[in-house]
């Protein structure tokens, strides 16, 4: 290599160039490429960046591999707006909503069957034989209502509607008679389902449905007496009930009550003094209501409230079928034990008599008992029969 002279007097060097200056060049060109190459691959320097419009953030790119639509053309982006902001402000539409299900219509309910009414109540079916009531033969058409009557052929209203009855039966006889029905229709109806169709039953003549009452107990088999209110001891303290047959009165007057309370119902056997604890003992008062049950065919049932009864006398004398009340189950003490030791001895009269009577009211604790009783009695060898079976069967007294 050789000097040569500047113009200003520096020597220039020719040739080769001296080694420690190329290896500045060189370092000088690497830094130069490296730089370049970071501020490719890093992007623009911090400050750059803190440099953006207020309200726009930087936000960094993904790498291509990632996302294979980074490198996508946008063209609707706005001069000098990187293409991520144009994404950024208009997002991807939510994909539209599927239609709401239509409801199915809800099934039609299906028909609800009426409740069953309760069973009526089932009644006891009369014996054959049982007479059915009214019969147009045995009644006389009244300006107060039917009453009955002898028919044209003879038959007589107690031995027609009478519960037929074996009479050679050789068995002690107990007839057993429940008073004072028809006021309560829980009572009455008791009496007529729970009690066998052997017992007779007796109601009053005030009662509602009288007739309706009467002629389910006749389809249960019941013989039916008629109550006949009568003139107590204590009247008017104790009163029987209007129209009720009265010693003061005319042999007219009581004529006519008793042609009323005859009158209410068909179908019944007979009559039984409803107390008459005053009336009954009066024999001139008696003796023309004992007269028309004759004319009329009904039969007597003497409940003996008066100890100097003359009614079943009066019977007899007169040719009326009558039958006399033996025992009161219930007229003093209306419990169970009372009402049992009454029962017994009805047993020991029948035995001793062969036939016997009882009567009770138409309380429940009674028709209890009553039923109880009834039960035992076939085993005890004594029949249980209606009030027409026992007729003229006892002594006067």
């Amino acid at each position: 290599m050789t000097s040569v002279p500047s113009a200003d007097g520096q020597q220039w060097w020719h040739g080769a160039f001296p080694v420690p200056l190329l290896a500045a060049w060189a370092v000088l060109a690497i830094a130069v490429v490296g730089v370049v190459a970071w501020l490719l691959v890093a992007g623009p320097p911090e400050a750059a960046q803190t440099m953006r419009p207020a309200g726009q953030v930087a936000m960094p790119a993904a790498p291509v591999a990632d996302d294979p639509l980074a490198n996508a053309p946008v063209d609707d982006a706005a001069p000098g707006e990187a293409p991520d902001a144009v994404a950024a402000a208009e997002p991807e539409p939510d994909p539209a909503p599927e239609p709401a299900p239509v409801p199915k219509p809800a099934p039609e309910p299906l028909p609800v069957p009426a409740p069953e009414p309760p069973p009526a109540p089932q009644l006891a079916v009369a014996p054959a034989g049982l007479a059915p009531a009214p019969d147009p033969a045995l009644i006389e058409q009244t300006a107060l209502g039917p009453l009955p009557r002898i028919g044209a052929d003879g038959r007589e209203p107690w031995q027609v509607y009478a519960r037929p009855f074996d009479r050679s039966d050789a068995r002690p006889r107990i007839a057993v008679v429940v008073s004072g029905l028809g006021r309560s229709s829980a009572a009455t109806e008791a009496a007529i389902q729970d009690l066998p169709g052997e017992v007779t039953l007796a109601f009053l003549p005030y009662g509602q449905d009288l007739q309706h009452w009467i002629n389910l107990a006749r389809a249960a088999g019941h013989e039916v007496l008629l109550n006949l209110p009568m003139e107590p001891l204590d009247y008017p303290a104790n009163d029987p009930g209007p129209n009720t047959l009265l010693t003061a009165l005319s042999m007219e007057q009581n004529q006519s009550r008793l042609n009323w309370t005859l009158s209410r119902v068909t179908g019944y056997v007979g009559v039984t003094n409803h107390m008459g604890s005053r009336f009954t003992a009066s024999e001139e008062a008696m003796a023309p209501v004992i007269e028309t049950l004759k004319s009329r065919g009904l039969l007597f049932l003497d409940s003996r409230e008066a100890v100097r009864s003359t009614g079943a006398i009066l019977a007899t004398k007169l040719q009326v079928p009558r039958a006399i009340v033996d025992r009161f189950v219930d007229k003093r003490n209306a419990s169970r034990v009372a009402i049992d030791a009454n029962l017994a001895e009805v047993e020991r009269v029948a035995a001793a008599d062969g036939v016997a009577l009882a009567m009770g009211q138409q309380y429940p604790v009674t028709i209890e008992r009553l039923r109880v009783w009834l039960d035992t009695l076939a085993d005890k060898g004594v029949a249980v029969a209606p009030i027409s079976a026992v007729v003229n069967m006892q002594a006067d007294r």
